[in-house]
């Protein structure tokens, strides 16, 4: 049996809710944990999750699109044990029940990844066997063969789910097989690792201005609703990130941002080009190809935090 065929077309942009508490980890000692993987419905067709502080510090969010024909799952977090995070079993479900829903006679899942760093593709081997079911390599001739691009990265290929067509653009500087996803249904603006609230490492900087050009050029000429990364890191005041490695984050900002905050990244690193280091600004933080003392910085802070927390009941 096969269900009518969605509009992903006309209904754009659909309506759906960022009105949610995301976890972010529980003081220590304090029982029971965070669930190892939240799930928020932003509409029917959109899902997205965030793996729990409690099971790796990191705490990507991963994203789920549905079209008529097959879903997307970007990114498979940061784990490898499905018993420690079960993302398998959770994708398994939520396909499941959008099939009970929507049902097909068919149905694909294509895992990708917004970059190939391993806080990202962790868990890819869940779906190793999975029945109509394709893992993209985390390598930049698997993104650009799958994908289709014959110009990377400056070219926008289209990506069709059944109707539900996204468009892709290659955003190296952070990793070199980073891409950015526009979905016109949704109007979220994808960014992955490259842009988020939170310290954004930078390998190469001429790679990484062009991508910010090409996220704005997007963000311009397109209905974007939110930016969305896969990290948040910074804390509600102004310049002030958690130390790495913190497992608890009360008093996280939102995850989506916006496309003047965008033009903002763009315009922060523009000044910062040629400045090799640490550079704060409200929302993020810009690490242009740091040196080791910044490395070894960042480092001592996250050491410093995890000490104190061994020491200070109650706390994380």
């Amino acid at each position: 049996m096969t269900d009518s065929t969605i509009d992903f077309a006309t209904g754009a942009l659909a309506a759906g809710s960022l009105d949610v508490s995301w976890i972010h980890g529980v003081p220590a000692r304090r029982q029971p944990s965070d669930p190892p993987i939240q799930v928020h419905r932003y509409d029917e067709h959109t899902v997205i999750l965030r793996q729990s502080k409690s099971v790796q510090y990191e705490a990507p969010f991963l994203y789920l699109l549905f079209g008529n024909d097959r879903a997307l799952l970007l990114d498979t977090g940061a784990t490898a044990d499905p018993e420690k995070f079960p993302l398998r079993a959770t994708i398994d479900q939520l396909v499941g029940e959008w099939l009970t829903r929507h049902p097909r006679e068919a149905y694909e899942l294509v895992v990708a990844h917004t970059h190939g760093h391993g806080d990202h593709v962790a868990a890819d081997a869940q779906f190793d066997g999975r029945p109509n079911t394709t893992v993209v390599s985390r390598e930049l001739d698997a993104v650009k063969q799958h994908f289709g691009f014959t110009s990377w990265p400056e070219q926008i290929v289209h990506y069709d789910l059944g109707g539900r067509v996204l468009e892709i653009t290659g955003s190296p500087g952070h990793h070199r097989a980073a891409i950015t996803v526009y979905d016109p249904w949704t109007g979220f603006l994808l960014t992955g690792d490259t842009v988020y609230p939170g310290r954004l490492y930078v390998s190469d900087f001429p790679q990484f201005l062009a991508s910010l050009d090409r996220m704005t050029a997007l963000a311009d000429s397109r209905a974007v609703t939110h930016v969305l990364g896969c990290h948040i890191e910074m804390t509600r005041r102004p310049g002030r990130d958690y130390p790495i490695g913190s497992t608890y984050q009360p008093d996280e900002p939102p995850l989506e941002m916006t496309a003047a905050q965008l033009g903002e990244i763009r315009a922060a690193a523009a000044s910062v080009a040629s400045k090799r280091g640490v550079h704060r600004f409200d929302d993020f933080i810009i690490y242009n190809e740091p040196r080791v003392r910044h490395q070894l910085g960042l480092m001592g802070r996250g050491l410093l935090h995890k000490a104190y927390l061994a020491v200070t009941p109650g706390s994380r």
